[in-house]
């Protein structure tokens, strides 16, 4: 069996009066503990709680359990003037609205969990209103669970409200049941999808008629993907008039957005061995299918982390293209949203992937932003989730993946800033940068490495060029680059690389044209180092041999006037 997932939440109120604020999600229990305390003990939160969330391997739930909660952990809450004290539903037409159905969705969880139906369902067949019915005890649980804090917020009794849930709940199955005995819904299986939609299109009924036909034709699917199928069958074979065509598929969408607005339904249909970056991909590949094949054409990182869309999924896939399914469409996206919003790990065992799935995630979703999603609520988004990227234990997690030097960890920090949005984000991953940089570890390693000293002395040039490349404020590249130089002073120092190039046995064109580079930027980085190869390439251009040597070189020419009309030369 799978083992759980465990993670550790850490909840700040900086203010009194402030809302919970998620500051830390980690792995780490002890961490967890530590910044919680830390933040209280330094006033910088007036109260604090841990929480321990283990994901259901089964039911993939997270359960959430509080190990830590210190301070002002109680928020007083102003009520809210009652204005209305009615229930919200008083007839059962009123839980057939999309709110309704939402909430016995999360209601009846459990029951329509076993009987592998979706609330539009429950609200439409007879055999389904007879179990629940049956049932008791999933029925009366839920009314309680609404039934109570709807009481609290409208001060009114408990026991009057449940007893008006009860009668309703019981008036709304008492309907199903005698419609289904009695035959009012219509069997599309005989009469054909679209000639029931065409001689609705004027009942006053007409959703309530036609989404029990639908209930009854999807009822006998034994999983998710093959509701999925017949759903998208009857979309087929939808009128072809725009009237019964609307109705059509405004039925159609209840049950689809229902079964694709569940954990397990949406994991069935898109692949159950996907952990979450992939299941958000295979999402925005369903929704955003045209934009993902374009990208991967030209994007080969695209190509690798978006997985392909197979059987039911690529066909949901072709009609979410057009223009039906609208909600449908939202309610995925609405899951990707929140998702890429959460706390959880997309690759919880490869951070590498996870910064190749996001920016592939980030180019699909810009490159898709229209009618359903404006480029700033992606922004957003991607903001967010670059806030876990920055954190401590996402960057140790990613440095330690596999084994590197330190130029080579920096540069992996390089291409972490590159990839996460949001200015703060950005100024974050710059602090890694800077404090790797200035590290002990980085200039020993460099100054003590076998590798040859032109060899270091360019690496450090060509991360020098990143750092300055980086798009960072000069606040922050200043001090880093200026670091890099210092280094390969150091390097340059140790080995003493002008003095050995300018004593070369070598022509005097070609002792200048290494010293150009190296005091360029181009083979050294701008610093100590550079400096001392700039003056000696001055000494150079003085000797009375330098005028003959650079005629027979115009190129060469062209870089020593660069280098004097600079005010470079020594």
């Amino acid at each position: 069996m799978e083992l759980d997932q465990i993670h550790f939440e850490v909840f700040i109120r900086r203010k009194s009066g402030d809302p919970w604020k998620l500051e830390l999600a980690t792995e780490d229990r002890a961490a967890a503990l530590k910044l919680a305390e830390e933040l209280l003990k330094t006033g910088k939160a007036v109260g604090a709680r841990v929480s321990k969330e283990t994901l259901d391997a089964e039911t993939r739930e997270f359960k959430s359990i509080s190990i830590f909660s210190q301070g002002e952990v109680e928020q007083k809450k102003k009520k809210a003037p009652r204005e209305n004290l009615e229930p919200l539903c008083v007839s059962p037409q009123d839980l057939y609205s999309l709110h309704a159905r939402d909430r016995i969705g999360r209601l009846l969880e459990g029951f329509l969990s076993r009987n592998k139906a979706t609330p539009f369902e429950l609200l439409h067949r007879a055999d389904l209103a007879e179990k629940l019915d049956a049932a008791g005890m999933d029925l009366q649980h839920a009314i309680q669970k609404v039934a109570i804090p709807e009481a609290a917020e409208r001060g009114v009794s408990v026991h009057e409200l449940i007893r008006a849930f009860q009668k309703l709940a019981q008036a709304t199955i008492d309907r199903v049941l005698k419609d289904g005995r009695k035959g009012v819904f219509p069997d599309i299986a005989k009469e054909g999808f679209d000639r029931t939609a065409e001689r609705l299109t004027g009942d006053p009924d007409r959703h309530y008629l036609l989404g029990g036909a639908v209930a009854v034709n999807i009822g006998p699917a034994t999983s998710w993907s093959d509701k999925v199928n017949r759903l998208l069958d009857l979309a087929d074979a939808a009128p072809s008039s725009p009237t019964a065509r609307l109705l059509a598929f405004q039925v159609l969408e209840q049950p689809l957005a229902e079964i694709l607005g569940t954990r397990a339904g949406m994991a069935e249909l898109l692949g159950s061995d996907l952990d979450l970056g992939g299941m958000i991909a295979a999402m925005t590949r369903l929704v955003a299918a045209d934009a993902v094949e374009a990208l991967t054409r030209i994007e080969p990182t695209v190509a690798r982390v978006m997985p392909p869309l197979e059987g039911p999924a690529a066909r949901l896939a072709n009609w979410l293209e057009g223009s039906h399914f609208e909600g449908v469409r939202k309610a995925i996206l609405r899951r990707v949203m929140a998702e890429l919003t959460g706390p959880r790990r997309l690759r919880p065992t490869d951070a590498t992937s996870e910064i190749e799935l996001l920016r592939a995630l980030a180019m699909t979703l810009t490159a898709a932003a229209g009618k359903l999603l404006t480029p700033e609520e992606v922004q957003e988004a991607f903001v967010a989730r670059s806030q876990l990227l920055v954190r401590s234990d996402f960057v140790e997690a990613f440095l330690g993946e596999t084994k590197r030097s330190a130029i080579e960890e920096i540069q992996g920090l390089l291409w972490l800033a590159e990839n996460v949005a949001g200015a703060a984000n950005k100024r974050q991953a710059n602090r890694w940068i800077a404090g790797n940089v200035a590290s002990l570890r980085f200039e020993t390693e460099l100054r003590q490495s076998a590798e040859a000293p032109t060899t270091r002395l360019a690496a450090l040039a060509d991360l020098q060029r990143r750092v300055m490349g980086a798009g960072m404020v000069r606040e922050d590249s200043g001090p880093i680059a200026a670091k890099i130089g210092e280094v390969g002073g150091a390097i340059e120092a140790d080995c003493k690389v002008t003095a050995t190039i300018a004593r070369a046995n070598l022509p005097l064109a070609g002792r200048l044209n290494v010293l150009l580079r190296l005091g360029s930027g181009e083979a050294a980085p701008f610093g100590p180092a550079a400096d001392r190869a700039r003056g000696e390439a001055g000494r150079l251009i003085r000797l009375p041999e330098a005028r003959e040597a650079l005629a027979q070189y115009p190129d060469l020419v062209d870089r020593v006037r660069a280098l004097t009309q600079g005010g470079m030369a020594a």
